[in-house]
């Protein structure tokens, strides 16, 4: 069995997963509470969709990808189920938030959301794997694979519940240190199910290097986030702004 390094660059890239993943919750609960007041409920719940899962999710994870290695192998990424996992989760967390901004909707659409929304992140996640190509032969621990999907199941579920309070800025920067403490958890989780196994005389693998494909579309995710950050802080000045 081949060694897995989850922390090869030290704690670099856990820190920087982390607060970007915290940041990202922090942009979406505020722009969900945006939506819940009504005007532009869609345009606001799209911008929550992509601070929560593109930027809470889904860089977090391939952030902290760039830290992992497999001693005695070389790892490459096929770009179009790279992109897919972050169409992934983008998507889900959009529909949890729909469901449970939806006015008159409860507990159900509570549940609802966070069986949908969590699934769809251990989606993202395992997608995220199966985009890793490698020499070395991969398989999972079925248990942890569980784990990591109850684990998503609480932290979607928790991170929907979230969106539906109101929050000042202390209590936001509160939940979305929770809310990453819960995404961070999920992937390492899974991360833990991984063992790999050296092939003989295997071929290099296709793909692109890490930075070459996560480069681009981490750069393209930051900078969305940052026009979602100056779009809110224009509306939180500007009381009858209803809307970037």
């Amino acid at each position: 069995m081949l060694h897995l390094e989850h922390f090869a660059l030290g704690w670099l890239t856990p820190a920087l997963a982390y607060f970007l993943s915290a940041t990202g919750c922090a942009i979406g609960l505020q722009c969900t509470k945006q939506a819940r007041r009504g005007p532009r409920r869609l345009g606001w719940l799209t911008m929550a969709a992509i601070a929560i899962g593109g930027t809470g999710i889904w860089v977090m994870h391939f952030v902290a990808m760039l830290g992992f290695a497999i001693d005695g192998a070389q790892i490459r990424f096929d770009v179009p189920l790279t992109v897919l996992s972050a169409a992934i989760a983008v998507g889900v967390v959009g529909i949890g938030l729909y469901l449970v901004t939806t006015p008159g909707s409860g507990i159900f659409a509570l549940l609802t959301g966070g069986a949908i929304t969590g699934v769809g992140i251990a989606a993202m996640h395992y997608t995220g794997m199966a985009a890793m190509q490698t020499n070395a032969q991969i398989d999972y621990d079925p248990a942890r694979v569980a784990l990591s999907l109850v684990i998503a199941l609480v932290a979607a579920t928790a991170t929907l519940w979230f969106s539906l309070r109101s929050w000042g800025l202390p209590s936001t920067l509160g939940a979305a240190l929770v809310m990453a403490a819960g995404v961070a958890t999920m992937h390492y989780t899974g991360m833990s199910a991984m063992h790999a196994h050296a092939v003989a005389e295997s071929a290099a693998p296709r793909g692109a290097e890490a930075l070459e494909v996560l480069g681009p579309l981490l750069g393209a995710l930051s900078v969305v986030t940052v026009g979602l950050l100056i779009g809110i802080s224009m509306t939180l000045t500007d009381p009858h702004r209803s809307a970037p």
